[in-house]
């Protein structure tokens, strides 16, 4: 299984940013999806996480509406769209999945319960 993240880079803030998670070696229409976030020094963090169909999502609240995510489940990717970017919001964003079993409406939230982790994007916003 891989997860590839793309996408991240230098924005001022107030800005915006796409970024994007292909994934290979796994059923993906099988899997929940979530990015995540570390900044240095700091643990990480939930961003925003899509059932295995992309109807059901969920943000911390740190989101306010910022950020939306997105899956495309025929190009095995997830994206995360992300506006009106501050600098509280630069760190290493990271793609995770796990596998959701048929008809479970759970979403997961929590790092320790993803399986698959792609190798991070760093983005930095500047004030």
């Amino acid at each position: 299984v891989q997860l590839v993240e793309s996408g991240g880079g230098l924005v001022q803030a107030g800005g915006s940013l796409r970024l994007s998670c292909a994934a290979s070696g796994l059923t993906f229409n099988s899997y929940t999806t979530a990015w995540f976030r570390q900044a240095p020094g700091k643990e990480r963090e939930f961003v925003a996480v899509i059932n295995w169909s992309g109807g059901n999502t969920h943000y911390a609240d740190f989101v306010e509406g910022r950020f939306t995510i997105s899956r495309d489940n025929a190009k095995n990717t997830v994206n995360l769209q992300m506006n009106s970017l501050k600098p509280e919001d630069t760190a290493d964003y990271y793609c995770a999945a796990r596998y959701q079993p048929l008809l479970s409406p759970q979403l997961w939230v929590k790092y320790h319960e993803y399986t698959y982790w792609g190798q991070g994007t760093q983005v930095t916003v500047s004030s």
